[in-house]
């Protein structure tokens, strides 16, 4: 089977209005730009989207949202996104706002066909009104239900024609998650290489989650808020 797609565009070219889409990346690190802007570019509208934050005005998600393609989110931070504030306050945006830890474990769920888990996250606070209570040894948890996307959009280091695939240090943060819990899981690489290339011992996630592989074009690596030492003055 040829997971390998000819072009960025290829890749999304089957999104429809009103899917869940879940996308890898912390913050700006590890996000799959070039896939988000072919979204951008192809107009796909009233997206749930469930990523840990909606990167910043002029680049990640906050393409999307700008171009008012978001109809949710679902993510633990809001950042340094202006258009994020505005739409929410002005009833444009829903947000489903999940501690970090358990929007992690949301997605690790799903990916893993478990539909739901207790966690003491979240008890006696907003997160927890109307959902299902439990005490375990004397303390409450609350039901959370794990999370399968339409899709997920992931960005990976390096990926074979099978699908393997090896993330590169702060990326192995939502993405490996994300690959596992889309039903069609699209991954955009710096590399691709031949089956029998990657060391077995080295694949972060195996190609059994992955359904396309796109190769990037270019990527910018932006910094959300570059904070920089004071020179030291000699004596």
């Amino acid at each position: 089977m040829n997971k390998i797609c000819s072009s960025i565009e290829e890749a999304v070219a089957d999104f429809r209005d009103g899917v869940t889409l879940i996308v890898g990346g912390f913050g700006l690190c590890g996000i799959p730009e070039n896939l988000i802007a072919a979204l951008k570019a192809q107009g796909t509208k009233d997206l749930c989207v469930v990523s840990n934050n909606c990167g910043v005005d002029d680049c990640g998600l906050g393409l999307l949202l700008a171009n008012k393609q978001i109809k949710k989110m679902i993510s633990s931070y809001v950042g340094e996104n202006k258009t994020f504030e505005q739409q929410f306050l002005s009833g444009e945006l829903e947000v489903e706002l999940v501690p970090q830890g358990t929007l992690a474990e949301r997605i690790r769920a799903g990916g893993a066909g478990i539909p739901g888990f207790y966690t003491a996250s979240g008890v006696g606070t907003l997160v927890a009104e109307g959902k299902e209570h439990k005490t375990f040894e004397g303390r409450t948890y609350l039901l959370e239900k794990g999370i399968v996307g339409d899709f997920a959009l992931v960005k990976a280091w390096k990926a074979d024609p099978l699908g393997n695939l090896v993330f590169r240090k702060t990326s192995r943060n939502f993405n490996p998650l994300a690959a596992a819990a889309g039903k069609v899981t699209i991954v955009e690489v710096e590399e691709i290489v031949q089956v029998g290339e990657l060391s077995p011992d080295d694949i972060h996630t195996p190609g059994i989650y992955v359904q396309r592989i796109v190769k990037g074009a270019s990527y910018e690596k932006r910094i959300e808020r570059l904070t920089v030492r004071s020179k030291e003055v000699s004596a």
